[in-house]
């Protein structure tokens, strides 16, 4: 008897410049509409975007499209307007290296790794170290950099005799925004219940809460004197999340900037 037939999933192309998306059709990489958070795509892709198949973020890109370290992403700017200081953006950070460690509380890997729970700090490599929770760190980093990351993990791991040390690459797997300008505490006022004045959440503060009646983790990360925030969710959630942003920051004249490398 021969053997049954084992199906090939089929893996899309980016389309090429002036093609023109199936009628009611949406970019690939999100769904719903543009009142749910969903941007649809408009026809044409930048000459930047190759033909071979590239990781998508939940989150549909708005207009126009462009491949970026290997990510379909939005290649949209900020106006001018809206990219002056303090200005008010939103940007999908989903190509963020996003690596989930777990270590004991009070060990050798948490000690060398120096960040507190409900805190984040930048590394001398640059990594974004956030304490997500007890015995827990969120390691964020620019696109592709897990691979990096494991030998130091690894490192640390092999120095700390008898502790259980775990790692995973959660890239792929969660969705990332990064709210910045002046006016973000407003806007998250209106989908999150915490405190966000300094004294009770600085710069480099960070927690999991509920935004927009959904579990995410929110990381303060100013940007050169700015109010910034980063906020991590599950990646079937993103789109969702993207979308509740943009609709309280309207009011406050909230634009959409697209991401560019090494993006923290």
């Amino acid at each position: 008897m021969s053997e049954p037939e084992i199906p090939v999933p089929e893996v899309r192309p980016v389309p090429p410049a002036g093609a023109v998306p199936p009628e009611g059709g949406t970019a690939s990489g999100g769904s719903g509409p543009s009142g749910s958070g969903g941007v649809p795509r408009e026809s044409g892709v930048s000459p930047r975007a190759s033909r071979v198949a590239v990781a998508r973020s939940p989150i549909a890109p708005a207009p126009p499209v462009v491949v970026t370290a290997g990510w379909e992403v939005s290649g949209r700017r900020a106006s001018a307007a809206g990219a002056g200081a303090g200005a008010l953006t939103l940007t999908d950070c989903t190509p963020l290296t996003k690596v989930q460690l777990r270590a004991p509380l009070g060990g050798e890997v948490a000690a060398s790794l120096g960040v507190p729970f409900g805190r984040a700090a930048r590394d001398p490599d640059g990594t974004l170290v956030v304490g997500s929770g007890p015995g827990e760190w969120l390691l964020l980093a620019p696109p592709g950099q897990a691979g990096a990351l494991e030998p130091r993990l690894e490192k640390a791991a092999a120095q700390a005799l008898g502790e259980s040390v775990t790692w995973v690459d959660l890239t792929h797997g969660r969705a990332l925004i990064r709210l910045y300008g002046s006016p973000v505490a407003g806007v998250l006022a209106k989908v999150c219940g915490i405190d966000l004045s300094d004294g009770i959440t600085p710069d480099g503060a960070a927690f999991r809460t509920s935004v927009a009646a959904l579990a995410t983790d929110v990381i303060r990360d100013d940007l050169g004197g700015t109010r910034s925030y980063l906020l991590h969710c599950e990646r079937s959630s993103g789109q969702y999340l993207f979308g509740a942003l943009l609709d309280a920051g309207a009011e406050f004249g909230i634009e959409i900037d697209g991401f560019e490398p090494p993006g923290i």
